[in-house]
């Protein structure tokens, strides 16, 4: 890696247990006084925009606790009508990646929208292991179109301001939401590593990564309660994000936003269904990146060929998967995808952008449908 060009962002992070205790001041230091809340409503249920509304007092002047998954244009309408009804200085996004992405999308809208005024700031809070709080990327689902197109979006002035981590809101996590986040970070680290825009930074995050997440996932999963593990396990979604911010996506990403604006495949169901697919794809054009991932994962690396060491990766990340009782194959991602289904998708996802900056070129939608249907 001799040459590299990466951006890198502004952001003030506060993590550990108890986290969540500091945002009244964090928010005062940064001048935040109007805030929405984005949520959905396992938070509301949960009593998490309670406790945030107990924080923040009347600085919190409105919440949005109806997100739904993969960012609807509708919804955003109606959280930037509310934003500007209640003149806020400032959005919160509190869930998973649904609630943090309509943040960022709402303050690029506000941005975009409103010319002669400054982009809104962003507040993350993390409940889940997504990632969305370190990344500049955020995607929009077009639900007028036939099918609906979830399109995603690169813009550095989006990066929250202030994320806050609190193992803590991670408790109350289900187990099959801890599983298949956890995994969504685990394909961070692999897309960081052999991304064309890989980097330093990117790199030593996304191998640390891995050691946190092999070490805390099952854990998590086991025992939800385990303030230990949570607490890795959310430091590894934490750095896996990172590694993700300077760097572009792949295949891998491409076909899960797309399985997911689509076919409402949940996103981190769509990454664990696909990750093994697609790194066994890219096998003979990134195992040498990814040697690194695997050793983190306690395989050897020694006298083998990388390829191969790789299969053997795709195989550990398998059995992981069905160690937590996630979904395997695409029939059974529980939302009435049907296999005449695949050539369509495989076409949006040979269109998508992403995609098309896979390290190993897609130069045909065969390659993309073959794909799909090996994960069938």
């Amino acid at each position: 890696m001799n040459e590299f060009h990466y951006n890198s962002y502004a952001q003030e992070i506060i993590f550990g247990p108890g986290a969540l205790d500091q945002l009244k001041v964090a928010a005062e230091r940064h001048g935040f006084r109007r805030m929405l809340l984005c949520a959905n409503r396992s938070m509301r249920a949960g009593g998490h925009v309670d406790s945030l509304k107990a924080i923040l007092g009347d600085r919190l002047v409105a919440v949005f606790d109806r997100v739904l998954p993969h960012v609807q244009d509708v919804q955003l309408k109606e959280v930037l009508a509310a934003a500007g009804e209640n003149e806020v200085d400032a959005f919160i996004g509190l869930g998973g990646g649904s609630p943090v992405g309509m943040a960022k999308a709402a303050a690029a809208a506000w941005g975009g929208e409103r010319s002669d005024q400054a982009m809104l700031p962003v507040i993350a809070i993390p409940t889940t292991y997504a990632g969305s709080e370190m990344t500049p990327v955020y995607g929009i689902t077009h639900t007028a179109e036939s099918p609906p197109r979830k399109v995603t979006v690169n813009n550095p002035r989006i990066v929250p301001r202030l994320v806050i981590y609190d193992p803590r809101l991670t408790l109350d996590l289900p187990p099959r939401m801890t599983a298949s986040t956890g995994i969504n970070a685990l394909a961070h680290c692999i897309e960081a590593l052999y991304s064309l825009k890989r980097n330093p930074i990117s790199t030593a995050a996304a191998i640390r990564a891995v050691r946190h997440i092999m070490s805390a996932l099952l854990r998590c999963y086991r025992d939800g309660t385990d303030l230990e593990a949570r607490t890795e396990m959310l430091l590894g979604a934490h750095l896996a994000g990172l590694s993700l911010a300077s760097v572009t996506m792949g295949l891998h990403h491409g076909l899960c936003h797309v399985l997911g604006g689509t076919a409402g495949v949940p996103h981190g169901i769509a990454n664990s269904i696909i990750l093994p697919h697609a790194l066994r794809f890219n096998a003979d054009a990134t195992a040498t990146q990814l040697l690194p991932a695997a050793e983190a994962m306690g395989i050897s690396i020694d006298a083998t060929s990388p390829v191969v060491i790789i299969e053997v990766m795709a195989e550990h990340i398998f059995e992981l998967i069905c160690q937590m009782d996630l979904p395997q194959r695409l029939r059974d991602a529980g939302v009435g995808l049907q296999e005449s289904d695949l050539p369509q998708l495989a076409g949006l996802a040979f269109q998508n952008r992403t995609v098309q900056n896979n390290p190993k070129r897609v130069a045909d939608v065969s390659q993309i449908e073959k794909l799909l249907r090996e994960a069938w």
